[in-house]
């Protein structure tokens, strides 16, 4: 589990119930958390079906089979991903591998040099996490019929994995290594409300909008921080 519980006044359509950033829970698990602690309108009757260790409903279509078989997305190994690019993801300038094979496991633009990219990330020596340069051509949404160039992300170690802080090391490397491009100077103003669930982000997002460089808040919620909209302008990339 990572990050605070959202806090009133912060709650959005990516970010709808009183849990942490990266919850923990299955489908079945969240379901019944939410309907027995009263997170929903009007709880229901809920009756959760428990599947046996390591089965799946989900699969592709089969010979002999009628009509569509449902295709699991998010197979176990995809699922840690969605917290280390979803921020990002949500501004919708950078492409994540939504509408290519490998949706939330990289970050990618027309104007990225792969190969560059990758080494400035490995330099950092993330925990858990190794960098591949990698260049695409997505099949929809960001980027659409384009060819895009950047990195995939390896996690070598998913325990020690920083997943939530990856995107943000991605966003300082493009800002270091193409000033002009800095994500959050180019980026849709009307998305970043969706980076505002919780005071740890919003610590976070005053601290990275100013100077494009990246620091860990570990344990440490502040009330009355300004959100992304209110420092937006005052994005700033300074060498250290």
């Amino acid at each position: 589990m990572k990050g605070p519980l959202v806090q009133d006044g912060f709650f959005s359509f990516v970010s709808q119930y009183r849990i942490p950033y990266v919850y923990g829970l299955t489908c079945g698990e969240l379901a019944m958390l939410l309907n027995g602690e009263g997170m929903i309108g009007k709880p229901c009757n809920l009756h959760v079906v428990a599947m046996e260790a390591g089965s799946g409903i989900w699969c592709t279509r089969t010979p002999g089979c009628s009509g569509f078989r449902r295709r699991r997305i998010f197979r176990r190994r995809k699922r840690p991903f969605y917290p280390a690019s979803g921020i990002v993801g949500d501004f919708g300038y950078l492409s994540i591998g939504v509408g290519y094979t490998i949706p939330f496991q990289m970050f990618a633009a027309e104007w990225i040099n792969a190969e560059q990219f990758a080494d400035s990330l490995n330099a950092l020596k993330l925990p858990g996490v190794i960098f591949r340069p990698i260049h695409v051509k997505p099949f929809y949404s960001v980027g659409q019929g384009k060819q895009l160039h950047g990195v995939q992300v390896h996690l070598t170690k998913y325990p020690d994995a920083p997943l939530t802080d990856i995107q943000f090391y991605v966003m300082q490397e493009i800002a270091r290594l193409y000033p002009d491009r800095a994500v959050l100077a180019n980026a849709d103003t009307a998305r970043f409300r969706m980076m505002d669930p919780g005071d740890r982000q919003r610590l976070r997002a005053q601290d990275f909008a100013a100077r494009n460089r990246f620091r860990r808040y570990p344990g440490l919620l502040v009330q009355g921080c300004r959100s992304v909209q209110d420092v937006v302008a005052e994005i700033l990339f300074v060498r250290e």
